[in-house]
């Protein structure tokens, strides 16, 4: 005969007279369990090492271990869908980045991203930085774009693959300098940067923790930061926005998902540990240094920011004509 406690008796006579509902009951006993955490990037990615680096304080104020799983693929699809698959009792988390719009407005999916996986937190933002070779002759976003206008065609840009960030905030560039620039898309970060570094390609929208180890040995340039505020690890270099481009505004991000169905309270204590997890104070001096933006939001601003992304990057694949690989 199995012998309860005290607590597990209260619950169970609340429960069974209809006055606790099910959801409050799970969170209360939530988790008691170890929590799978998927990654749709390799590992030691940035995407990768940003939820290696939230998952131990995690573990610690939930009180379980956060199992790290990476399924790359598709961007970032085989790694929904692997969530989607799975109970949606929050002990199974999608770790997604800048993807999860562009798979929303680009790609037929055989899910609904926005319907079929709630926002629990935005963990970072994560500004790009423009950068070139070493031995081109730019010193400032100003002089590269004056020679694009008067060289239709003749710069080109590398990318980790259409629809990423690289590529949009590129494209977006273009639009709004009325410039015209070739995209060479890569498989990815890595040979996208060997590129830049051998001065094969002319301009390169880098993300920080690729990026800024080359740009301290002076290997590339950085020009201009795409986010609204100047990096605190790049205070010389100044924003496309405050260059002349108003309101250009492009960040990486990852962000926590769960799938549709997950209990509300469940999702609120995920959501506040993420919060507690970004602000640690090692936490949050890792992240700075590598040029990364700790939030930690709310479900409900995360779902806010994921629906303005969504309707800008729409109507800038729209307009471009920008088509997925």
């Amino acid at each position: 005969m199995t012998i309860l406690t005290p607590f597990i008796r209260k619950v169970a006579m609340l429960l069974m007279l209809g006055i606790l509902p099910w959801s409050s009951a799970l969170a209360q006993t939530f988790p008691s369990k170890p929590i799978r955490l998927v990654v749709p990037y390799p590992p030691g990615g940035g995407a990768d090492g940003n939820a290696r680096l939230l998952s131990q304080p995690m573990a610690t104020i939930l009180g379980q271990p956060i199992v790290v799983e990476n399924k790359p693929g598709a961007s970032g699809i085989l790694a929904a869908t692997n969530v989607l698959q799975s109970p949606a009792d929050g002990y199974t988390l999608l770790f997604d980045t800048f993807p999860y719009v562009v798979n929303a407005v680009m790609h037929k999916l055989s899910f609904d991203p926005v319907k079929d996986l709630i926002p629990v937190s935005q963990a970072i933002n994560m500004p790009l930085i423009l950068v070139v070779p070493s031995d081109t002759p730019f010193k400032t976003l100003q002089e590269l774009m004056t020679y694009a206008k008067a060289n239709p065609g003749k710069l080109n840009y590398a990318s980790y693959g259409a629809g990423g960030a690289a590529h949009l905030a590129a494209e977006m560039l273009g639009r709004d300098a009325g410039i015209d620039w070739v995209h060479v898309p890569y498989k990815g970060g890595a040979p996208a940067m060997a590129d830049v570094l051998a001065g094969r390609v002319s301009a390169y929208f880098t993300n920080p923790i690729t990026g800024l180890a080359h740009i301290k040995s002076g290997k590339i340039r950085p020009l201009a930061t795409t986010g609204l505020q100047r990096m605190q690890v790049l205070p010389d270099v100044p924003t496309i926005a405050e260059s002349g481009y108003k309101d250009f505004d492009v960040v990486e991000w990852n962000g926590f998902f769960v799938p549709k169905g997950t209990p509300e309270d469940v999702i609120q204590k995920l959501a506040q540990a993420i919060k507690a997890a970004t602000q640690a104070p090692e936490v949050r001096k890792r992240m700075i240094d590598t040029g990364v933006e700790p939030v930690g939001n709310s479900p409900k601003e995360f779902a806010a920011f994921l629906q303005a992304q969504i309707t800008k990057w729409g109507a800038l694949v729209k307009t471009n004509n920008i088509k997925a690989d």
